[in-house]
């Protein structure tokens, strides 16, 4: 008697999803495009599309469209629009669940405040290129700033006159305190918030 025929596993994402709502670790499927409108989007772009919203849509949950749109210098609404076309080109929709990140400005820097007082984040005046230096290299911890050990009076006093425009763009940061010796060179200590005089 012939084997029966099975259909091959499932890809590592759908596996991950299907053992996810099988244990009753998640109940839903809502997953998220989030680009930033600073150009076209590009094969890469419709590979997460096909992905995010696919996924979504195979397991019978939501995607969001979320533009990540935190950088007014790089941003164009002719992209927005652009992006939004494409995605539905691709033969998504996100009904209504379009969101961008500025909505949220007010609450992000609270959660920096929150971080700022939980000893986790801290205001840092090294240079772009001194943060590159101290960083360290794929094989080399990095260095910690010499601002990283500011008391939390000083860091909130600090990022609250960033707020204020008190200082030249470019002159502060606020860094999160995580691990300068960490493997992944992204977590050492990753800047969050900058100063840049541009309107939204």
């Amino acid at each position: 008697m012939p084997e029966k025929e099975t259909s091959p596993p499932a890809d590592f994402i759908r596996a991950a999803v299907i053992e996810d709502l099988k244990t009753g670790r998640f109940t839903r499927v809502q997953t998220r495009f989030p680009p930033e409108p600073n150009g076209y989007l590009h094969i890469g772009h419709a590979k997460a599309i096909c992905i995010d919203f696919g996924i979504a849509a195979e397991f019978g949950g939501k995607c969001n469209l979320r533009f990540d749109d935190t950088n007014p210098v790089k941003e164009e609404v002719e992209y927005v629009e652009s992006i939004m076309q494409d995605i539905r080109w691709l033969g998504f929709d996100w009904e209504d669940r379009l969101f961008y990140a500025s909505d949220y400005f007010e609450q992000l820097y609270q959660y920096a405040v929150q971080l700022i007082r939980k000893g986790k984040a801290y205001v840092c005046d090294l240079t772009a290129d001194e943060v590159r230096e101290y960083r360290g290299t794929l094989t080399e911890p990095g260095r910690e700033s010499p601002f990283r050990n500011r008391t939390v009076d000083e860091n909130l006093d600090l990022f609250t006159r960033m707020r204020a425009g008190e200082f030249p763009d470019a002159s502060r940061t606020l860094r999160a305190k995580i691990d300068m010796a960490s493997p992944n060179i992204n977590l050492r200590d990753p800047v969050i918030y900058r100063i840049l005089r541009a309107s939204h």
